[in-house]
């Protein structure tokens, strides 16, 4: 359980004075090996993006061969102040990734090693503005999405969970999470059993899929409508990248405070962290990579879809 990481973290994050500085010093004492945070500007404002290592037992810093997962906290803002005061809905990917960057520092310190490394990041901001969008508004950010994926995104990153809130649209109808197809080099591959197995542990439940629409897995800036930023990484790497949706049945404005659910965001926290330990092991997989380099014989590279398209 990590209810507690995520009361603590919340805690932390819904305050004005909320800081990367201030992250890093509760995960260093927690026993994460390593913690950097960097405040970057862009046109509307400024934001402290926080990386977060958890050095495994073969993991690639010890010299092993284990792969590598990250996990990244999306969002916009953790508040929109002085328009809204508060912690906001957009705010809940950032907290997840956060609780269980604070659940693997506390595991590894108390000698649960992971066998793989864990790279986690998000960006912590706790006055960022706000964009209109249909069907209820956006929360916007203070720098822009090719920068916001060049910090969050890291290339020892060997597959990715992206956490976001996703709640303004009407297409995901339940309370919880739900997790996405994989994406890789522009195709939408089939979703993951193994991640599907996982997440029925978790949740008790039967797993949640939300759709992919081609749109969503092009970058940000290319006029076309996007469900939210969830898939944004997929645009700067080339590791497989599921987002992990943190899901209302009703839509609520990403600048909505007082609507973040424990509960819900304790679940994607949990999920990140079962994910971690089976894909250290070899338990589990993103994608086959197979069919994968098949689907590449028959049909070609599909990586057009990670740029923004012709003349551009």
């Amino acid at each position: 359980m990590l209810l507690k990481q995520v009361l603590d973290l919340f805690e932390v994050l819904d305050t004005p004075q909320a800081s990367g500085e201030t992250v890093k010093k509760m995960l260093l004492e927690a026993g994460a090996d390593e913690v950097k945070v960097q405040t970057v500007t862009g046109d509307q404002g400024s934001t402290d993006c926080i990386k977060v290592w958890i050095y495994g037992r073969n993991g690639k810093h010890a010299g092993g061969t284990v792969p590598t997962l990250g996990i990244i906290g999306r969002l916009g803002g953790l508040g929109a102040r002085p328009e809204v005061v508060g912690f906001t809905s957009d705010g809940d990917g950032a907290l997840a990734a956060m609780a269980a960057a604070l659940k693997l520092a506390q595991m590894h310190k108390n000698g649960d090693v992971l066998e793989g490394d864990v790279i986690l990041s998000t960006h912590i901001c706790p006055d960022a503005p706000t964009q209109e969008h249909f069907p209820v508004p956006f929360m916007d950010s203070p720098i822009d999405m090719e920068l916001c994926n060049r910090m969050d995104v890291d290339e020892g990153m060997d597959a990715i969970l992206s956490i976001d809130t996703t709640k303004g649209n009407r297409v995901i109808n339940l309370n919880g999470i739900a997790i996405s197809n994989t994406i890789k080099e522009g195709y939408i591959l089939e979703v993951s059993n193994d991640l599907m197995d996982v997440m029925t542990r978790v949740t008790g439940q039967l797993p949640a899929i939300f759709p992919c629409a081609q749109q969503d897995i092009t970058p940000y800036g290319n006029d076309l409508h996007h469900l939210n930023s969830i898939l944004q990484p997929a645009t700067a790497t080339n590791a497989p990248v599921v987002g992990v949706a943190i899901t209302t049945t009703q839509p609520v404005a990403g600048c909505a405070t007082g609507a973040s659910h424990a509960m819900d965001v304790e679940t994607a926290a949990r999920f990140a962290v079962e994910v971690a330990k089976d894909y250290g092991e070899g338990k589990l997989s993103f994608y086959d990579q197979k069919e994968f380099d098949h689907l590449i014989e028959l049909y070609g590279t599909m990586n057009q879809f990670q740029t923004f398209g012709k003349g551009k």
